[in-house]
């Protein structure tokens, strides 16, 4: 019970209802309208389908800052360009998945919708949970900024070398659990055995076993994410909603940016200082709480050097990378 209380303080029912229909309708005109019919997406129109879940989520925003202020408004803007970026290494992972699966573009927007669903339901639990300690222990904002200046630091040195997909653990452990079918049955997650040539009972097809896949990376991104978002406000609807608006717009945008994923090679750099800045910020939070020290960074300063950050890192990423082809 308190984890819901926790969650929903300081919004009534109405507004979260309004979000959650408001993500609906966008999901179904997506599905109902737009990819109706089922064809592969091209990187103009993976454009387009990000640029109008771009405004969906900006429009989105101005109607916060309306109703609960310019400071409310700022860390939802700041919260979303964190996720976003962050995000970033996600399609990369997202790409190898597919690759190693074989799974072929004619079918790779389903599993990405369908995956939606999931993070919908798997952030709110992931949020509501980081809500509750938050709320109940303050010392944990502390581990946060720790953790996110130990990521920083980390992700500035890495060498950003992705191991190849079978050989991951948890893909050979799903491998050995799960009746998978030999072959991809077009669009289908499931197909009964007897109508396939394979024993009876129910199985997987690759394409299921690429959603779990991707709804798995998902969730260790948000190991890194949630907290930074945290650092920037403590208000679940926030952190929520900036979330999930910002996963919508990547995952539209997911068929431009595999195809030029290499080309924001330098980005790293920018979100490592970001993440180092933000743990600074969320510790200061701590011990402003608990009158140890008399400062505060001002949520419009987060937003302006997070912005300014990730702009400089794109542009220089593009700069050094000039010449080099897109990806068919």
């Amino acid at each position: 019970m308190e984890f819901f209380t926790t969650l929903f303080v300081g919004y009534p029912l109405w507004v979260w209802l309004m979000f959650f229909g408001f993500v609906l309708a966008l999901l179904a005109f997506d599905l109902g309208v737009l990819h109706k019919e089922q064809h592969e997406i091209t990187v103009a129109e993976s454009l387009k389908l990000s640029a109008f879940y771009i405004c969906m989520g900006l429009l989105f925003g101005a109607w916060l800052w309306w109703y609960k202020g310019s400071t409310a408004g700022m860390e939802y803007l700041t919260g979303y360009l964190i996720e976003k970026s962050l995000s970033m290494d996600n399609v990369f992972v997202i790409a190898l998945i597919f690759s190693s699966l074989g799974i072929p573009r004619l079918y790779q927007h389903r599993v990405l919708f369908w995956g939606i669903l999931g993070v919908i339901v798997l952030r709110a639990i992931m949020i509501g949970l980081g809500a509750v300690l938050v709320a109940q222990y303050q010392g944990v904002l502390v581990l946060f900024g720790l953790f996110l200046i130990f990521t920083g630091v980390k992700m500035l040195f890495s060498n950003d070398e992705h191991s190849d997909i079978q050989d991951n653990k948890f893909y050979k452990w799903l491998r050995t659990k799960m009746r998978l079918t030999p072959t991809l049955h077009k669009e289908k997650f499931w197909v009964r055995g007897e109508d396939h040539q394979l024993s009876k009972g129910w199985w997987a097809t690759p394409l299921f076993l690429a959603l779990i896949l991707v709804e798995t990376a998902d969730l260790v991104f948000a190991v890194d994410s949630i907290p930074a978002i945290f650092a920037i406000t403590q208000d679940p609807f926030i952190v929520y909603t900036s979330n999930i608006f910002a996963i919508l717009g990547l995952r539209a945008l997911y068929f431009a940016l595999a195809a030029m994923v290499h080309r924001f090679e330098y980005l790293k750099y920018a979100l490592s200082v970001v993440l180092v800045f933000i743990g600074v910020k969320v510790g200061l939070v701590y011990f402003n709480h608990e009158g140890i020290v008399d400062f505060t960074i001002p949520t419009a300063l987060s937003l302006g050097v997070t912005f300014g950050l990730l702009v400089a890192g794109v542009l220089f990423s593009l700069w050094k990378t000039r010449g080099q082809e897109i990806d068919k």
